[in-house]
C-alpha cells in the first residue's frame, strides 16, 4: 500500500491536499519475477530427471531390451528432446512469444506425463511399449517448447540498461543452473528410489504432480513478468543479409557516392520500443558488409527493400550467429561424454557392492545425484569465492571469460573419461580374480564408491562448460534471437547424444572381429574401459580444435560499452 498526497479543489476554489492510498502494482522484472521462473524450472527438471535418470533401467528390466539397444534408445530420446527446442525457439521468436510458448509447452508436457503414467499402470502389456514410446516423444515435443524459452524468459527479466540488473544477470546464470541441479538431484535421490522399491506407477505419478505444481507457480507470477512480443522469423533476417550481400557482390565499397545503412530495425516489448543498442562494426566476415552499402538504386528506392539493403545492426547480428557456430560444433564431444552418466555409469554401478548398512541397497541410477551434489557445492564456491578472486587478477567482471570457462570444462571431460576407464579396468580385473567374468548378474566385490571420482569430475565440468554455454549463447546472440540461442546450446546435448550412438555403432563394427562385441550384455566382457579411452582420445582431439577456434573468437561489441567481456 502506497501513501499518496493528492491536490483537490474545494467548493470555494481553494486548492487543498488530501492523503489518499493507492495499491502498489507489482514490480515487473528483476529477481522479483525471475524467482518464479526458477521455481518452475526446478519442478520441470525434477520431472525430466526423474524420468531420464532411470529410463535405461525400465527399458532393460521391464521392457527387456538389450543393453546396447536401451543405450541407443535413451540417447535417441535425449537427442530428439534436445533438438526439438530449435523448432520451439522459432515458434517463440516469430509467432507466439516466449510466455505463451512456455505455457503451451508445459501443458503438452503435462499431458505426456499423464499418458506415461497410464502406460506403466493400466495399459495392457501388448500395447505398453508402443504407448510408452508415444508418451516419451510427446514429452520431447513439450521439451522443445519449454527448454529454449524458460531460461531466456527468466534472463529477460533483467534490464541490460540498468547497471545493477546487468551485473545481477551474470550471477543469475549460476543460480539458475543450481536450481536445475537441485530439482534434478532430488528427483534422482527420491523418485528413482520409489521407482525401484515401490513401483513405476508411484514414481511417474510423483513426476506428474510436480508438473502440475510447475504450471501453478508459473501462472502465480503472471503479473510480474516482462514479456517480449514475437518478431519476424530469425531465419528471414539472416537470409536477407546473405541475399543482399550476394546481390551486391560486385559493388566496390570505396566507390564515390556510396554510404552505409545505419537504420535500426526495432522490435516491441509489451508495445514499447525495444532498447536499440548499436552494434559496433567488426572486420570478420567482411563479405557480408556489402549488404549494408547504399548504392544508387537503394538511394532512389522508397521504402527500403530489405532483400537488397540491410542495416549495420542486422549485418552485425548475422556475424554474431556465424561466430557462435564453430563454438557450437566444438562442444558436441563434451555432451557425448556427458550422456555416460545416465547410461554406462549406471550399468557399471549396478554390478558393484551398493549396500549401506545391513538392509539398504542404493539404486544404481541414484548415483547420478553425485553429479548434482557436486554442482550444488561447486556453484556457490565458484560464484562467491572463485569469481571475486579471479576478478582481482584479470580485471574481468566474471573473473574469466565465457570461452575460458567452457574450455576448462572441456578439459575436465577428458580427465573424466580417463578416470572412468581406469576404474572400469580395476572392476574387470577384480571380476577376473574371483572367476566372475561369465556371471554378469553377480555382484563384484568392489565398492560402488570407486565411481565417485568420475561423477564428481562430471559435475565440476558441468559448472564450467554447461553454464558457460548458457551464458555465451544468451549474451552473444542477437536480442531478437535469444530463444534460438538457448535452443542452440541445448541442441549441443542432443547432437552429442546422437554422436555417442554413432561412436558406439562404429566401434562395435570395428572391434567385433578382434576383441568381441563391444558393450555387449555381459558388462564384464564388454570392454567398456576401451570405449572410455576412445572417448578420451576423441575429446582430447576436440579440445585442441576448440582452443584454435576460441583463439580467434570476437565478442559482441556495443557502441558506448567499454566493459571487459
Amino acid at each position: 500500500m502506497d501513501i499518496v498526497v493528492a491536490p483537490i479543489m474545494t467548493r470555494n476554489g481553494q486548492e487543498e491536499t488530501k492523503v489518499v492510498s493507492a495499491l502498489r502494482k507489482p514490480t515487473k522484472g528483476g529477481w522479483n519475477s525471475a524467482i518464479f521462473i526458477i521455481f518452475v524450472e526446478v519442478s520441470l527438471r525434477f520431472a525430466y530427471y526423474g524420468l531420464a535418470g532411470n529410463l535405461i533401467t525400465y527399458l532393460t528390466n521391464d521392457l527387456h531390451q538389450s543393453t546396447s539397444t536401451a543405450i541407443k534408445n535413451v540417447n535417441t530420446w535425449v537427442g530428439v528432446s534436445a533438438i526439438f527446442p530449435i523448432f520451439g525457439a522459432i515458434v517463440a521468436d516469430s509467432l507466439l512469444g516466449r510466455f505463451k510458448t512456455i505455457l503451451l509447452a508445459s501443458a503438452i508436457y503435462f499431458l505426456g506425463m499423464i499418458l506415461l503414467t497410464l502406460s506403466v499402470s493400466v495399459i495392457p502389456m501388448r500395447y505398453r511399449e508402443a504407448v510408452f514410446f508415444i508418451a516419451l516423444y510427446i514429452l520431447a515435443v513439450g521439451e522443445g517448447g519449454h527448454k529454449p524459452c524458460v531460461q531466456t524468459f527468466a534472463a529477460d527479466q533483467f534490464d541490460e540498461e540498468k547497471p545493477e540488473e546487468k551485473a545481477a544477470k551474470s550471477s543469475f546464470f549460476n543460480w539458475w543452473y543450481l536450481g536445475i541441479v537441485a530439482g534434478g538431484s532430488s528427483a534422482v535421490l527420491l523418485v528413482i528410489y520409489i521407482q525401484d522399491n515401490v513401483g513405476w506407477t508411484a514414481g511417474f505419478g510423483m513426476l506428474t504432480g510436480a508438473l502440475g505444481v510447475a504450471l501453478f507457480i508459473f501462472l502465480a507470477g503472471i503479473k510480474r513478468y516482462r514479456k517480449q512480443a514475437p518478431v519476424k522469423s530469425p531465419f528471414t533476417m539472416v537470409a536477407q543479409v546473405f541475399v543482399a550481400a550476394m546481390r551486391k557482390r560486385r559493388v566496390i565499397e570505396t566507390h564515390q557516392g556510396l554510404g552505409i545503412c545505419y537504420e535500426a530495425v526495432g522490435t516491441d516489448v509489451e508495445g514499447q520500443p525495444r532498447n536499440s543498442r548499436t552494434l559496433a562494426a567488426t572486420n570478420q566476415y567482411r563479405f557480408l558488409d556489402k549488404a549494408m552499402i547504399i548504392d544508387n538504386l537503394d538511394a532512389s528506392s522508397k521504402p527500403r527493400n530489405p532483400w537488397r539493403l540491410c542495416s549495420l545492426n542486422q549485418v552485425e547480428e548475422v556475424k554474431l550467429v556465424l561466430r557462435l557456430l564453430p563454438i557450437w560444433l566444438s562442444c558436441f564431444m563434451f555432451t557425448a561424454v556427458l550422456v555416460q552418466t545416465h547410461t554406462l555409469f549406471i550399468k557399471q554401478g549396478s554390478t558393484m557392492i551398493r549396500s549401506i548398512g545391513p538392509n539398504f541397497q542404493v539404486p544404481p541410477a541414484s548415483f547420478q545425484s553425485l553429479v548434482g551434489l557436486t554442482i550444488l557445492f561447486t556453484i556457490p564456491i565458484y560464484d562467491r569465492i572463485f569469481v571475486p578472486a579471479a576478478r582481482k587478477l584479470t580485471g574481468h567482471r566474471s573473473g574469466i571469460t565465457m570461452l575460458q570457462r567452457i574450455g576448462i570444462g572441456l578439459f575436465l571431460s577428458i580427465v573424466e573419461m580417463a578416470v572412468a576407464a581406469q576404474v572400469e579396468a580395476k572392476r574387470v580385473s577384480i571380476a577376473r580374480e574371483h572367476g566372475l567374468m561369465d556371471t554378469p548378474k553377480a555382484t563384484i566385490p568392489m565398492s560402488v564408491w570407486w565411481i565417485l571420482p568420475q561423477y564428481m569430475i562430471s559435475g565440476i565440468s558441468d559448472v564450467f562448460t554447461v553454464v558457460g554455454l548458457q551464458e555465451l549463447f544468451y549474451d552473444q546472440m542477437p536480442e531478437s534471437m535469444r530463444s534460438l540461442g538457448a535452443a542452440a546450446h541445448i541442441s549441443v546435448i542432443g547432437v552429442g547424444s546422437f554422436i555417442n550412438t554413432a561412436i558406439i555403432t562404429a566401434v562395435q563394427a570395428i572391434t567385433a572381429r578382434s576383441i568381441g562385441i563391444l558393450l555387449g550384455d555381459n558388462l564384464n566382457r564388454a570392454h567398456v574401459d576401451y570405449f572410455y579411452w576412445v572417448m578420451a582420445a576423441l575429446s582430447a582431439l576436440n579440445f585442441c580444435v576448440y582452443l584454435w577456434i576460441a583463439s580467434g573468437f570476437v565478442y559482441k561489441k556495443v557502441e558506448g560499452e567499454e566493459e571487459p567481456r
